[in-house]
């Protein structure tokens, strides 16, 4: 197995994941939904090794190889030209309503566990965690639901402007340098902190096999209303079945699901 930054140790025990994947439909195979319900669907190392390395001389691609890093690379570059002015009117305002940085950056878990830092606006007031820490302390609903979701529905961390980035999805706009740099793809599974892994538990190892998603199946199929479990069954799934077509029709949802405020991350 290839070392990986991350070292921290698995569960073996994942919730129970729900057959359903996808809106309108879409189900794992039978034969793969039932072995995913029950644990039991996780290669041998050697499968997980060879179905890694399948670029020259043998070193780790991510799926989709060079034909999707090529999209990637060319919609994000497009992406960036067109929404310029945007960035800079985000900026601005952020800037006026709230002190801090315009842009964050938080670390996230990448391709084969590699560490990167994943860029955002930054929709949230100054010392954010020190203020999360001391929230959760005095609020046993609101630190439950971090515990099970690693998000709250009503964060009092959250600007009036921050607020409008997260409906719209506008805060996630400076990851198409992620996109650009290689850390990130346009369609993936959730770019997740390290302390989530443990939520994959023997799935982990499918999540190593791409690159992180400024979208993906998580994002057209309910998005900030899918519980944890579901939502490691619809990265699954996305990777075991993944194809450009996949990628082109999450793609045109994702524009569905954004204008779906209700429905925002």
């Amino acid at each position: 197995m290839l070392s990986r930054p991350w070292s921290g140790q698995v569960s073996d025990s994942l919730t129970t994941l729900p057959r359903e994947t996808a809106e309108g439909g879409g189900f794992l195979p039978e034969e793969e939904a039932g072995a995913l319900h029950h644990g039991l669907a996780e290669p041998d190392a050697a499968g997980r090794e060879a179905r890694r390395r399948n670029g020259p001389d043998g070193e780790a691609r991510p799926i989709g190889g060079r034909r999707k890093r090529l999209a990637d690379v060319v919609i994000a570059a497009a992406a960036l030209v067109a929404a310029a002015p945007l960035f800079v009117l985000i900026i601005i305002l952020i800037k006026v309503t709230s002190p801090g940085p315009a842009i964050f950056a938080h670390t996230r878990v990448g391709f084969e566990g590699r560490p990167f830092r994943c860029y955002k606006f930054r929709t949230m007031i100054a010392d954010a965690e020190a203020f999360l820490a001391e929230y959760l302390a005095g609020d046993s609903a609101a630190a439950r639901q971090w515990r099970e979701c690693q998000k709250l529905s009503n964060d009092p961390r959250v600007t009036p402007i921050g607020h409008l980035l997260r409906k719209s999805s506008l805060d996630e706009l400076p990851q198409l340098f992620n996109i650009l740099k290689g850390d990130m793809s346009f369609v993936g599974p959730r770019p997740i902190v390290s302390e989530e892994l443990v939520h994959y538990g023997p799935h982990v190892e499918e999540y190593f096999r791409a690159r992180p998603g400024l979208t993906g199946l998580w994002q057209v199929t309910g998005r900030s209303t899918t519980d944890y479990a579901r939502r490691v069954s619809l990265d699954v799934q996305y990777i075991r079945t993944w194809s450009i077509w996949t990628d082109l029709i999450i793609l045109c949802r994702t524009t569905v699901a954004v204008l779906r405020f209700n429905e925002a991350c």
